[in-house]
């Protein structure tokens, strides 16, 4: 079982851990918010949605509707429109040394967009299903719960050390300066990952 555990850990740092949409928007929010409190939506609804397409993944759910093909195509359809919206708006986004209100998400738009770069990246769940799936396919019983509690448990605290190191980082820069260009960063990859499924929609 022990083995199982160190996998799924292992496995999980391995896929969460590259900058993306979701991993950049959870580090913006813990920075563009005066208390940490303010970005518990989008670390709450980050976890619970890896937390639900690694169960998915594990239990080979996610393979039967990927196999149907209008719903992959709504599915990147939608995730595309999003990703090209919120990349303008987090373009377009000035965030200032005091961090106003009006700067930041509310908890209602943080859990729409976490949910929405999470659920609605094709890119994303191929990988969990690809990766952690395929991977929970070699135990059985207690060791496949062991393995994918595992990988559920490192979503929840890389998520939450990633709002905790954007708070502090937002209570360094006073300037703002490093949140602007964060922003801009952040609008670029949204963008990338559009033509990314742009791309996979027309193959």
């Amino acid at each position: 079982m022990l083995n199982a555990i160190i996998h799924g850990i292992i496995l999980s740092f391995g896929l969460i851990l590259p900058l993306g949409v979701q991993n950049v928007f959870v580090f913006n929010q813990g920075a563009t918010h005066k208390r940490f409190v303010g970005a518990l939506p989008v670390v709450l609804t980050a976890s619970i949605c890896d937390s639900l397409l690694i169960s998915l993944a594990v239990l080979g759910v996610s393979v039967i509707v990927f196999g149907i093909f209008w719903v992959k195509a709504a599915l990147l359809g939608v995730g595309i429109l999003f990703l090209l919206y919120m990349g303008y708006v987090t373009w377009n986004s000035k965030p200032d040394a005091n961090r106003q209100k009006t700067e930041s998400f509310t908890p209602m738009k943080q859990v729409m967009f976490a949910a929405s770069v999470s659920l609605l990246n094709p890119h994303a769940i191929m990988d969990t299903i690809g990766v952690i799936g395929t991977s929970s396919l070699s135990y059985q019983g207690m060791e496949k719960w062991a393995f994918t509690l595992s990988c559920i448990i490192v979503s929840w605290i890389w998520f939450t050390g990633l709002a905790i190191a954007g708070h502090i980082t937002g209570k360094i820069d006073t300037a703002g300066k490093g949140l602007a260009a964060l922003n801009k960063i952040s609008a670029l990859i949204m963008w990338g990952t559009a033509l990314y499924l742009i791309s996979t929609l027309i193959k």
